[in-house]
């Protein structure tokens, strides 16, 4: 059983259609990637199943229950985190209140959290406006985790970043995967995603149009839908 699934998902701006059918769906311990180029739907799909954009068809089910159309706190309450586009780290403050403003009880804790980031150890008392962007978007990977969510969404994680922090990104990744963490992650670097991702969607124009491994979304394939 999914432990996220999406089925026939439409969502609209307005009058404007921008989902025409997505569907996908994340298994307990499964990473999976979400691709596709600019525009295809790939924020809007993690909008309607945060509820953050209420979507007009389609189902959304998460542990279980039917989150379409729920409120966003009630759908993070069930143990969804968000690392949003542009991180949205609190700017005013530290390191260590960015992390326990929204901390929940359970096995991520500051001090694992600092084991997956030394950097931020480093930093603790720094307030957060003052931090790279590479360090603002470990805290905000780290502040989601704080929620101890079963569900981990990550949008464009490592986009415009320094390679040495990406790579540093990519490695908390394959620390969360051995550790069974379950992760939805958007991002375009597909020679750093695809090692890491055991399931691949891809949409074009709001509609998902490939649904597989890894291994499966050959070079024709990444050609057709993820080529400049």
């Amino acid at each position: 059983m999914s432990l996220l699934e999406v089925e026939r998902l439409e969502t609209f701006y307005g009058a404007s259609q921008a989902l025409f059918g997505v569907s996908l769906a994340v298994a307990e311990g499964e990473v999976v990637a979400l691709m596709g180029r600019n525009g295809m739907g790939k924020t809007t799909t993690i909008r309607s199943i945060l509820g953050l954009t209420r979507p007009r068809g389609g189902r959304i089910d998460f542990a279980g229950a039917r989150i379409a159309g729920m409120r966003p706190h009630r759908i993070a309450r069930l143990g969804i985190g968000l690392v949003p586009e542009g991180r949205r780290c609190f700017p005013n403050l530290t390191v260590r209140e960015n992390l326990v403003a929204a901390a929940r009880r359970g096995q991520w804790t500051e001090a694992r959290v600092d084991e997956l980031f030394p950097r931020l150890a480093e930093r603790r008392d720094q307030f957060a406006n003052t931090l790279s962007g590479g360090e603002q978007q470990m805290l905000a990977i780290g502040r989601a985790l704080m929620t101890n969510p079963r569900l981990l969404i990550l949008d464009e994680a490592t986009e415009g970043l320094a390679p040495v922090i990406r790579r540093d990104i990519w490695s908390a990744l394959r620390t969360l995967k051995a550790a069974g963490q379950s992760i939805l992650v958007v991002d375009k670097t597909l020679a750093e995603l695809l090692p890491v991702a055991d399931r691949c969607f891809v949409l074009e124009k709001g509609v998902t149009v490939f649904d597989g491994a890894p291994q499966a979304l050959t070079s024709e394939l990444q050609d057709r839908y993820l080529g400049v």
